[in-house]
């Protein structure tokens, strides 16, 4: 068989032998010396944009926490991602009970970066009942850009609407998802 003579961009070569495949289908590779592949050149090619990286779950036990706090407050929900790369982004997902006692009155729920006194990525879902109390499952999803290889932590807070009754997880299991994907 006859190799591959390949012509480095600045200088030298290399050549490239052939594989052999034999009649049962057994592939031989060349024997050789060299470098094949750098530790630089692997994590460039695995963090190829849009493949996901790492995947963090938070999985809480029952949780029942209650508001009447026109601030947000945290529902116990939080999970942290380091991700590897500063240009990655973070797929956050969040799924919950949630609810207000009071007609009239609306909870609304916000992830954040850090506690709830950190950045508010945006008030993600809010439930409003005309008549009476109100009892919902959440669930939602929100990218993140940190720009930092260093620990992220993400929370999951919630806010009384009108100073009314406002419930989280009412004596369910709360779940977070982290993602990070490659830019």
């Amino acid at each position: 068989m006859s190799a591959i003579r390949l012509r480095g961009a600045t200088s030298g070569t290399t050549d490239v032998v052939a594989a052999a495949i034999a009649g049962d289908g057994v592939l031989t590779l060349p024997s050789g010396t060299g470098t094949l592949a750098t530790q630089a050149f692997v994590n460039t090619a695995v963090a190829a944009g849009g493949k996901v990286l790492q995947v963090v779950t938070f999985k809480s036990g029952a949780i029942n926490v209650t508001t009447t706090s026109s601030s947000f407050v945290t529902t116990g929900v939080t999970i942290s991602i380091t991700p590897q790369f500063s240009d990655s982004k973070i797929l956050l997902a969040f799924t919950g009970h949630f609810g207000q006692d009071t007609g009239n009155q609306a909870v609304s729920v916000a992830l954040f970066r850090g506690t709830v006194a950190g950045t508010n990525l945006g008030v993600i879902a809010g439930l409003q009942s005309s008549a009476g109390s109100n009892r919902s499952m959440l669930t939602q999803v929100m990218f993140d850009e940190p720009a930092t290889t260093a620990a992220v932590t993400y929370t999951l807070g919630f806010v009384s609407g009108g100073g009314a009754t406002a419930r989280a997880g009412i004596g369910t299991i709360m779940t977070m998802l982290a993602i990070e994907v490659a830019a």
